[in-house]
């Protein structure tokens, strides 16, 4: 069997890898951090999407413009929803937690089909970042390449900010003790929202980076959240790492599966879920 179409493959797998990654991590340390069961998440995936396609095709903005101010609004909107609605529930059951928080993704559907109707959008990206490329004997997509290397780099950067700075030692602290965090002066409450808003601005990054490679509609903040909660789960519950590491893994699986056992389909993608939490209830690299 030639290596060159298997290279590819994996090539592909590794860069829906790293859009999962993007649209999962944030609510993976979310659910981590703050016990919140947030079904909302990929809602703020889809406005990040809307903003880009608005700026791109309605005031003419450049692709990769768009991407900062995707990030931002829908960290700024997420910090409203926090401040306004998610608190109230933090000390609540899982279940009224779960109720809300699918009411608000279903509602966001809704608002989305009555502004922007229930087409795929298109987007324009910059003419470098369409086609492909030979690289080492391997066809290469040029958007899928820069997919890599953003998901690369955000991996990089929130690691170092949660290993190697000062908030991230008072966010691990606040993780893993808040009264004692709160007893050390930390302000809990606000290296939570900084999280929350971080996690939300990464899943507007990652619904601006997604229309060119699975579209974007109406209907993407409940059609991703399965694959977002399956890369929760597999990774572990506040690791950046598992996250990672899963997101990673099951993208590769999921294009492996499509290409070479077309009857299993999209399946697969739950046969390897099942297999790695039986193996490791936990997930890969969960806390708890």
């Amino acid at each position: 069997m030639a290596l060159g179409p298997i290279f590819g493959v994996l090539f592909d797998g590794f860069a829906y890898g790293m859009l999962l990654f993007l649209l999962s991590v944030g609510l993976s340390v979310t659910l981590g951090m703050m016990n919140f069961i947030n079904l909302a998440h990929c809602a703020f995936a889809m406005l990040g999407g809307y903003v880009t396609v608005t700026l791109t095709n309605r005031f003419g903005w450049p692709f990769l413009a768009t991407l900062p101010l995707a990030f931002c609004i829908a960290a700024l909107v997420s910090v409203v929803f926090e401040r306004l609605l998610y608190r109230r529930l933090y000390r609540a059951g899982e279940l009224d937690q779960v109720l809300l928080t699918i009411g608000l993704a279903f509602m966001s559907v809704a608002v989305a089909a009555y502004v922007f109707g229930t087409v795929q959008q298109p987007v324009e990206t910059p003419s470098f970042l369409r086609g492909s490329f030979s690289l080492l004997g391997v066809s290469v997509g040029a958007y899928r390449l820069f997919l890599i290397a953003m998901g690369l780099a955000i991996m990089l950067l929130l690691t170092l900010m949660v290993e190697y700075t000062r908030f991230g030692a008072q966010l691990r602290a606040a993780v893993d003790n808040q009264r004692m965090a709160r007893g050390l002066g930390i302000n809990v409450e606000g290296a939570f929202i900084i999280a929350f808003a971080l996690g939300s601005g990464l899943a507007g990054l990652g619904g601006a980076l997604a229309i060119e490679i699975v579209g974007l509609d109406h209907s993407f903040a409940l059609a991703y959240l399965i694959y977002v909660l399956i890369v929760v789960s597999v990774g572990g519950l506040g690791s950046i790492g598992g996250s990672f590491v899963a997101a990673s893994f099951l993208g590769i699986s999921d294009m492996l599966g499509k290409y070479y056992l077309p009857e299993l389909g999209a399946f697969l993608i739950y046969l390897v879920m099942i297999a790695i939490l039986i193996w490791r209830p936990a997930g890969l690299l969960g806390r708890r």
